[in-house]
């Protein structure tokens, strides 16, 4: 029996009102389900005991029968009613809730209408005009529906970070456990710190590679063996991502690592070097006349070659062979110097924790301040705040700070929307009462770039906006980046003073690693924000700090980086 929580109740009456929405149940009892979904989620009290006990009567917004469901799931792991209604429709039918631009009704109608029940479907009636025909679609919605299964196409064979690196922490601490490991690192895209990965590398130093490789195809996580080799295996886990394991020598490891770590092109450049200084050098060690490096790791390859040790998140051949050629290589800043973050929610918009949660998150994760900017009015769908209930939030945050500041300060601030002409949804009065502010864009993504330059920059000219959150609106492997002029943004940050926010959320990586060399060298500060919606979700500063090691992003660059006093210093807070 599957053992119930607190959020696997919430995650199935999610799923029944998502259901529902689709069948055009009444809205009323659609509505009572997300409603308590919420309140498991946010209930202050054990409410997985209470439902146990069947003890949920006294909770405002769940009746009988909401009670007596979600006693079966906490006393059964599962919900019959659920289960029946879930059984309705294959696997394959909730592929398409992942795509952008239709919702349960849209794909309701689809399912209804021309019985769609899977994304390969919905592509044919697309191409064959089906969906056009139908009332609430037309043509320019059949094309978005195209566009959007395109770029799920393009992006089948990548997965988020959030994805690939449990697994491959994971799969290196089974590697590692081995009695023949002598050692064992990830290499590739994830090492380093690329936004999305398309598979996952391993190199093993061992005396005895045939076992090693049996051993990896043999992991639980393998769902089916590509290759099987003495030195080298390839396997398939279920999800599709490919790991691939290389078992070599101990004195052949640090070679191996370093060239299949890359990039390709970080790895022609070193090799270009290698000749000049008449070495050949390779994925198995250094060849060539007179007596050869010796090599114990990465670091003594760059030593031999003239060059300062260049970290993973560089190695893009983007500057970083003449920078450590120069002794010119920044000093990176490191997750360890992060103190606290900005730009997280709470349930007071569309979070999934209260501020009280989130605090106590914060805390444990040994963080000093933390930054709640819920949504402001303009997101309805995201339960954005009017302004009464802006500042009732604010009252709550300082009285925190009266009587809990010493373990955490907590900074009291709005994600505004950044309204399609430039101007903000709250005015400066309320801005003023606030710490700081975070502007975003959240609708009108269809603005040229210039017009969307234009809307972000005014932006940034109003005194009260500290940062800018998630610059390019992009949703990794799901929806493009809107049109900005990055040259542009960057100016106007230096010259208003805006911080660019690096929103680490692993979906967004929003400013791309690739402009932040340049703003950085523009004096434009960022703070890295992992856009936290749920408690766990302050883990993502880890990724935070990668991204910005990649963006050549050093301490003094990263506002939270900066102490509490500091901090406060800066926000004009007292």
């Amino acid at each position: 029996m599957p053992e119930a929580t607190r959020e696997s109740l919430a995650a199935v009456l999610d799923e029944i009102a998502l259901l529902l929405e689709v069948e055009g149940a009444n809205p009323f009892k659609t509505r009572a389900y997300r409603n308590g979904a919420e309140i498991v989620r946010t209930h202050d009290e054990d409410i997985l005991a209470l439902a146990k006990a069947n003890e949920l009567g006294n909770i405002k917004g769940i009746g009988e029968a909401l009670q007596q469901k979600l006693h079966e799931l906490a006393t059964t792991g599962k919900l019959e009613f659920h289960e029946k209604l879930r059984g309705n429709y294959p696997d394959s039918f909730f592929d398409l809730f992942d795509l952008e631009g239709i919702g349960p009704k849209k794909v309701g109608a689809l399912h209804k209408e021309l019985g769609i029940d899977s994304i390969a479907a919905l592509k044919t009636a697309c191409e064959e005009n089906k969906v056009a025909a139908l009332s609430g679609f037309g043509k320019k919605t059949e094309q978005k529906i195209l566009e959007s299964i395109a770029r799920r196409e393009t992006f089948a064979d990548r997965f988020s970070l959030v994805v690939a690196a449990p697994i491959a922490e994971e799969i290196l601490d089974q590697l590692r456990a081995h009695p023949e490991v002598l050692r064992a690192q990830y290499a590739g895209s994830l090492r380093r710190s690329k936004e999305t990965v398309g598979d996952l590398d391993f190199i093993v130093a061992t005396n005895k590679p045939a076992e090693l490789t049996d051993y990896f195809s043999k992991l639980d996580l393998a769902h089916e063996i590509i290759v099987l080799g003495d030195t080298k295996c390839s396997i398939r886990l279920e999800n599709g991502l490919q790991c691939d394991l290389r078992a070599v020598s101990n004195a052949q490891f640090p070679f191996a690592l370093q060239y299949f770590t890359g990039s390709k092109e970080h790895n022609v450049a070193v090799r270009s070097r290698a000749l000049k200084k008449g070495l050949s050098l390779n994925e198995y060690g250094f060849t060539g006349k007179g007596e050869l490096p010796d090599v114990h790791d990465e670091r003594d390859i760059y030593k031999a070659l003239g060059l300062d040790y260049v970290e993973p998140e560089l190695r893009e051949n983007r500057g970083e062979i003449e920078a450590a050629d120069a002794g010119e290589l920044p000093q990176l800043v490191s997750w360890e110097n992060l103190r606290g973050t900005f730009h997280n929610h709470t349930t007071e918009s569309d979070g999934k924790a209260t501020l009280e949660e989130m605090a106590q998150a914060a805390i444990e994760l040994g963080l000093r301040y933390l930054g709640i900017a819920d949504h402001s009015k303009s997101s309805p769908q995201a339960n954005g705040l009017h302004p009464d209930r802006l500042l009732r939030q604010v009252d709550k945050i300082r009285a925190w700070n009266e009587s809990h500041g010493d373990e955490l300060h907590i900074f009291a601030g709005s994600e505004v929307d950044i309204l399609k002409d430039g101007s903000l949804d709250f005015n400066d009065e309320i801005l003023a009462q606030l710490d700081y502010c975070v502007a975003s864009v959240h609708n009108a993504f269809s603005l040229s770039e210039d017009d969307m330059t234009k809307r972000i920059i005014r932006a940034m000219e109003n005194e009260h906006v500290t940062m800018i959150g998630h610059l390019t609106g992009r949703i990794l492997l799901r929806r493009d980046a809107y049109a900005v002029n990055h040259d542009k943004i960057i100016d106007a940050a230096a010259r208003t003073g805006t911080i660019i926010e690096l929103n680490c959320n692993p979906k967004r990586f929003d400013m791309d690693w690739r402009w932040w060399h340049k703003a950085r060298d523009k004096g434009v500060l960022t703070s890295i924000n992992p856009d936290a919606h749920h408690p766990s979700q302050l883990q993502f500063l880890r990724f935070g700090a990668n991204i910005a090691r990649k963006g050549w992003l050093r301490k003094q660059d990263v506002l939270n980086t900066r102490t509490l006093e500091e901090v406060k210093e800066y926000l004009g807070v007292s």
